[in-house]
């Protein structure tokens, strides 16, 4: 039995992220510390904290040392300070997305963690997602021959006020390509590597009530021999129409909505590998967030047990958060030499 505690309930993915560490048989939820009084009253309400402990002081996390492990579910504006606190610990941190504003201290927060041998995974459930699986084997296994664009659409539909509005949002350079880009720019990167050159175009046409609020975004990402197109808006209709495609010399993928995925659409230059030529559906499983999350937890236990290897690293985890932060230009990363 591993125990588990999560700090902070501020973040999109609090309350599922919760559920599945007390849902899952092989782990404790030991307890949630929320410092904020008013959203810890607000979490209680919330069906997927039913049955979990609330710590009233964080050193009910740091020092225990039973505690293998900690989920950082902060908001965006808190979550890399609870991070280091955590980790100075000696704790694992299974940490949601994206992983603050400031490059430096990020930076130094893997360097110290891999330095210990503390594990990190950052929560882009995508990457237990059938449909982003089979589109990255795809890719990276050539099937697809030389990819040369990719496409990713992600938006969303979030209100003015409320903890993780447009208000909350526009906090952070790049409103809401920073809040939901890094879900995409961890598949780019996956299939592409480091981008050589990135351009942003942040916008807000719809939301006059905070100038300051980017909400119809545009990230462009530039390869030795591709582009990657990353679009994020905050006030689609719902259900959104998400979309991922990616576009090679011998085939082409695209999987729309990914959010719920029941298939997606294969095109091949020639029959192969069992797929026909021209146009087929592939059928995919149904797999509902909560899911994802639960698949996440799996993956990552694997790792604290040394049953399996991650599934990026450290090494991913860096490149995805320098990736956004270029495109948001909340540093010096703008567009840093190679």
């Amino acid at each position: 039995m591993i125990r588990i505690g999560q700090y902070g309930t501020g973040h999109g993915h609090a309350a599922g992220k919760a559920h599945a560490v007390l849902t899952n048989p092989e782990t404790e939820l030991v307890g949630v510390f929320e410092p904020d009084p008013a959203a810890r009253a607000a979490a209680e309400r919330q069906p997927h904290f039913a049955g979990v402990r609330w710590l009233d002081r964080r050193e009910q996390l740091l020092e225990d040392s039973t505690i293998a492990a900690v989920a950082i579910e902060g908001r965006n504006d808190e979550s890399l300070a609870m991070a280091r606190e955590v980790a100075a610990a000696g704790k694992h941190l299974w940490y949601d997305k994206p992983a603050g504003d400031d490059w430096p201290t990020f930076a130094r927060l893997v360097a110290e963690m891999r330095e210990r041998g503390s594990y990190l995974q950052m929560g882009y459930m995508f990457r237990y997602h059938e449909g982003f699986a089979r589109i990255a084997e795809w890719t990276r296994s050539g099937f697809l021959g030389d990819v040369f664009s990719v496409r990713a659409h992600m938006s969303t539909n979030i209100p003015i006020d409320g903890r993780n509005g447009r208000k909350v949002v526009s906090r952070h350079h790049g409103g809401i390509f920073y809040d939901l880009a890094g879900h995409m720019l961890d598949q780019v990167t996956w299939l592409l590597g480091r981008p050589t050159n990135v351009q942003s175009f942040f916008r807000n046409d719809a939301t006059p009530e905070v100038p300051a609020f980017s909400d119809n975004t545009l990230g462009v990402f530039e390869f030795p021999r591709a582009v990657a197109f990353v679009d994020i808006a905050a006030m689609e209709t719902t259900p959104m129409a998400r979309r991922f495609e990616v576009y090679g010399t011998r085939g082409s993928a695209i999987m729309e909505p990914f959010e719920p995925a029941p298939s997606l659409r294969l095109w091949l230059d020639r029959a192969r590998d069992g797929y026909n030529a021209g146009m087929q559906v592939v059928s995919l499983a149904e797999q509902p967030r909560q899911t994802l999350y639960e698949r996440e937890l799996v993956a990552f236990l694997g790792v604290l047990r040394g049953e399996r290897a991650p599934d990026r690293g450290y090494d991913h985890e860096l490149l995805v958060q320098e990736t956004l932060l270029r495109a948001t230009q909340a540093s010096t990363l703008a567009n840093p030499p190679s």
